[in-house]
């Protein structure tokens, strides 16, 4: 990287999408995970990032269509959120980095269909809101972000994380958290992975239980879901079930949101069995994830 850690511009030069950076400042296990393959600062505050969307990516569709998964962007945002705090602000290594919300907005007009190897994608910063606690660690970032292809910009996505050491993330969350990874659920019926958009079984998040659409992943081992052991459900896998529950919910009419806004208000535990509830209304479902009787998450996701 030609950027220096201090945040001073260096020399201009070309963005690179030959090789990925190093998966453990996105937090990934596998190196078929990162997305980022490059960053710099900008002159004018904040920065620029190039990311690689390959088709192979195990959220790409596989029903014929030629357009990347709204996931992806989500995914790229997500680790643009845990490089830059973690390259430029100073957060540990060892760091905890916690969605407490998300927004992402597609131009259906603009977006890139994608190629036969990987999309070149663009990304530009702008220059993210850092919290610092009492001792001058950072403590929470917020930022937003343009997505570009071909020059072109298709997308806007944001949102906001807390950054907790190893001793604060402790502090928090105590002895909570069921073992990872889940057990199955006796009595879960699935839909299949056509009814869900989905390109395998593997890929199905959500159940039928006791007369309720729950959260109910079918690969604890997904290699991209779970690429790595977590004590509480990741934010790309809430994201995703609610896709998915608002497909069975709208009865497959609503499959593939073009603008979506999700709030983690709390951790969504293993168990008990979450709720996942969506509300259809035209082009828009409303939802919520409840877990023992206390609201975990909820949002908004529009359709064309």
């Amino acid at each position: 990287m030609s950027a220096s850690a201090g945040g001073i511009p260096q020399r201009s030069r070309p963005l690179s999408w030959s090789r990925t950076v190093a998966r453990e400042m996105v937090h990934r296990t596998s190196p078929a995970e990162v997305l980022l393959t490059d960053m710099r600062r900008r002159a004018g505050g904040g920065f620029e990032a190039a990311a690689s969307w390959p088709r192979s990516h195990a959220t790409f569709p596989r029903d014929g269509g030629s357009l990347h998964s709204p996931l992806i962007l989500a995914e790229t945002l997500r680790q643009l959120g845990i490089y830059i705090p973690l390259r430029y602000f100073g957060a540990p290594a060892t760091a905890r980095m916690i969605i407490t919300d998300l927004f992402f907005e597609i131009d259906p007009d603009e977006e890139p269909e994608a190629c036969s190897g990987a999309t070149d994608i663009t990304c530009t910063v702008e220059e993210p809101r850092v919290r610092r606690d009492a001792r001058g660690a950072v403590a929470g970032l917020r930022m937003t972000v343009d997505f570009l292809a071909g020059g072109t910009v298709f997308a806007r996505a944001g949102g906001g994380m807390r950054v907790l050491d190893e001793r604060r993330y402790a502090e928090v969350r105590g002895a909570a958290g069921a073992p990872w990874p889940p057990v199955a659920v006796a009595g879960m019926a699935r839909p299949t992975a056509s009814e869900l958009a989905v390109p395998s079984r593997h890929d199905v998040l959500i159940g039928h239980h006791a007369g309720a659409v729950v959260l109910g992943p079918a690969d604890p081992r997904h290699p991209y879901f779970f690429d790595h052991p977590s004590d509480h459900v990741p934010g790309m896998v809430l994201l995703e079930a609610v896709r998915q529950a608002t497909v069975v919910a709208s009865q497959g009419t609503l499959l593939r949101p073009h603008t979506g806004r999700m709030t983690a208000a709390r951790f969504t535990e293993f168990a008990p069995l979450a709720h996942v509830v969506c509300v259809p209304h035209h082009r828009t479902c409303v939802f919520g994830v409840v877990q023992g009787g206390a609201r975990t998450a909820f949002g908004v996701l529009g359709y064309r």
